[in-house]
C-alpha cells in the first residue's frame, strides 16, 4: 500500500497513545478522552479489554498485535493501515500498551506518518517498568541502593555475535536494570550479567501481568533467577527487575498484600 503524501478531502489525525500497564484507572485523563472521541482504534496485544471498553460503542476496532513466534501484522502494514484510517478523514488512536515510545515502536510509526503527510500526535503512558516495580513495591532509584535506572529489551539473542545490548557493560554501572520482553532469553541474560561481574547475590524481582488482577512478583537474586522463573512458571508478560533495590519488596509489596488482605475478610 502506498505511504507517500496524498491530499486528503478530510483532515485526519493519528494519537499515538500509550495505554498504560493494565489498569484502566492508570490512563492519563488526554488518553481518556482521545478513546472515548476515536473513530478507530488500531490496539496491540496487551491493551486490556478494559481499557479497549472506553471506546466509543460505533467506533472501528482493528487488532494489530504482534507476540514472538506468532504470525502478525508486520510493522510496514500497521504503518499503511495508520495512514490509510487517517486519509478517510478519521480521528485514529494507535493504542500500545505502556508507552509509545518505550519499546513500542512509536517511533517507527511517528516517522511513517511524517513521511505520508499525516499529522499526529503523542500520549505518553505508564510504561511497564514504573508500573511494575511501584505496584510490587520496589521503588527504582533509592538514596542508600541506586540512583540510575537503565531500561533495557531481553527481546533479543544475547548469544548473537552482533547483538546491540552488551549485558556485561550492564553488569558494573551499579544501575537498576529493568528488563522488557526478557523472558525467553532470561537464563542467557543471567548468564551475561555473571559474566560481567554482577554478584550471583544480587537481588532480582520477576513481575507478572502487573497492576491487573493476575499480578504477581516472584523474588530472586541472579544467581537463581532463571530456575525461579521455571518453578514458578513464570510466563509473559513479566518486567525483570534487577538491583539491590528488588529485596525492598518485601516490605514495600502494599498491591499484593491489598489484595490477600481483601481476599480474607
Amino acid at each position: 500500500m502506498d505511504i507517500t503524501p496524498a491530499p486528503s478531502p478530510a483532515a485526519g489525525r493519528v494519537f499515538l497513545v500509550g495505554a498504560g500497564p493494565g489498569d484502566p484507572e492508570l490512563l492519563t485523563l488526554k488518553a481518556l478522552r482521545l478513546l472515548s472521541e476515536a473513530d478507530a482504534v488500531v490496539y496491540d496485544s496487551l491493551v486490556s479489554p478494559d481499557v479497549l471498553g472506553k471506546t466509543r460503542p460505533d467506533c472501528e476496532r482493528v487488532f494489530a498485535g504482534k507476540k514472538a513466534g506468532v504470525p502478525g501484522c508486520t510493522q510496514p502494514e500497521i504503518d499503511a493501515m495508520l495512514i490509510a484510517l487517517a486519509r478517510q478523514g478519521k480521528r485514529v488512536v494507535r493504542l500500545k500498551g505502556g508507552d509509545p515510545f518505550i519499546f513500542g515502536r512509536g517511533g517507527e510509526e511517528a516517522a511513517a506518518l511524517v513521511a505520508a503527510g499525516v499529522p499526529f500526535e503523542v500520549v505518553p503512558g505508564v510504561t511497564s517498568a514504573l508500573a511494575a516495580a511501584a505496584y510490587a513495591g520496589i521503588p527504582l532509584t533509592h538514596r542508600s541502593h541506586s540512583s540510575a535506572v537503565v531500561l533495557l529489551t531481553g527481546h533479543e539473542d544475547p548469544s548473537k555475535p552482533d547483538a546491540s545490548v552488551h549485558w556485561e557493560d550492564f553488569a558494573r554501572i551499579g544501575a537498576t536494570l529493568c528488563i522488557y520482553m526478557g523472558m525467553r532469553n532470561l537464563e542467557a541474560i543471567a548468564d551475561r550479567l555473571l559474566a560481567g561481574g554482577m554478584s550471583a547475590e544480587t537481588p532480582a524481582a520477576l513481575v507478572q501481568s502487573a497492576t491487573t488482577g493476575e499480578h504477581r512478583t516472584v523474588l530472586a537474586t541472579l544467581g537463581t533467577l532463571a530456575s525461579r522463573a521455571r518453578e514458578e512458571g513464570v510466563k509473559a508478560p513479566a518486567m525483570v527487575i534487577v538491583g539491590e533495590v528488588a529485596a525492598l519488596s518485601r516490605d514495600l509489596s502494599w498491591f499484593e498484600n491489598s489484595i490477600t488482605a481483601s481476599c480474607s475478610i
